[in-house]
């Protein structure tokens, strides 16, 4: 190996080192500096101040378990954290239900427009998310779109509209709904296209009928599409702040606009904040490993 080193022209020794510098460590070194730097560094200063090593108050500080105590020991900011489970699972599945049928057709129909109307799909991306949900508040608004037709249809008097559209866990649930729709579709859409048709000629040619081929062949196969949107949707929707401040009211509020407040309001609380930050984290992280297990699994029974 080193006579064959050394009778190599220096060009060629040149573009051989400089295909190993290339190799995939040193291809990842800036992305997982960049992770670190801006990722788990800032994570591990909010576990600093969960733990009271960090503190807003000056003076000397010290390792504690207050913080941890008083949130796990605690009512408020575990029932407020169960009801955003609760509103997100409800926001998930009924989206997961939704998109599904929209995902099935685009994928198994056949048509040459699928492509068309997959653009359409996500065109709502082309504006701001900010735009869209202040959009519904002119719609669920006492005196928006909404209310307007019900008044216009003699179904509501113009003094008594409708004000729980608005201001309410359902204005952030069905908000939430309408933004996270693309994302769960498109998961499954991929499931569902990348769907081998001759398994479906296979069920169909034993009997099966198309109800009982889409039950025990479609939907099976497909469902890490719909596990992965339903984690797409349930994971951010989970430390949602920026919807239920905006057509949440205080029926709305979710344990995203906690730990905000805690970081944010007149009087901070960056200890808690931060104890509350690192549970959802770990909530979070959790999640995602079921759901790598759940892939997994899939993939070894399949395999």
């Amino acid at each position: 190996m080193a006579i064959t080193e050394a009778r190599e022209p220096p060009a060629q020794r040149r573009r051989r080192r400089l295909r190993l510098d290339l190799s995939a460590p040193s291809l990842l070194g800036l992305p997982l500096a960049w992770l670190a730097a801006f990722f788990l560094v800032p994570i591990g200063i909010v576990a600093a101040y969960s733990f009271n090593l960090y503190s807003l108050d000056p003076g000397p500080h010290h390792f504690t378990l207050a913080g941890w105590h008083d949130f796990l020991h605690g009512s408020v900011y575990l029932s407020l954290f169960w009801k955003s489970v609760k509103m997100s699972l409800i926001v998930s599945a009924t989206i997961v239900v939704l998109a599904y049928p929209l995902a099935y057709y685009l994928a198994l129909s056949g048509t040459t427009r699928k492509y068309v109307l997959l653009l359409l799909l996500i065109a709502p991306f082309l504006t701001s998310y900010l735009l869209r949900v202040l959009a519904w508040k002119v719609i669920l608004g006492n005196e928006g779109v909404l209310n307007s037709f019900l008044v216009w249809t003699g179904l509501r008097s113009p003094d008594h509209p409708i004000s729980q559209l608005l201001y309410s866990r359902f204005a952030v649930m069905l908000v939430l709904a309408y933004v996270w729709v693309p994302f769960v579709a498109l998961p499954i859409f991929v499931s569902l296209d990348s769907l081998d048709r001759r398994l479906l000629e296979a069920a169909s040619d034993l009997g099966a009928s198309r109800r009982q081929a889409f039950l025990r062949v479609t939907l099976p196969l497909s469902l890490p599409g719909v596990v992965a949107g339903f984690l797409f949707v349930f994971i951010p929707s989970l430390g949602e702040f920026v919807t239920p401040s905006l057509v949440g009211g205080t029926s709305g509020y979710m344990y995203g606009n906690q730990i905000v407040d805690l970081f944010g309001t007149g009087f901070p609380d960056w200890e808690t904040g931060s104890v509350l930050a690192i549970f959802l984290l770990g909530v979070v992280t959790l999640l995602t490993l079921l759901f790598s297990r759940f892939l997994q699994f899939r993939q070894a029974g399949t395999g």
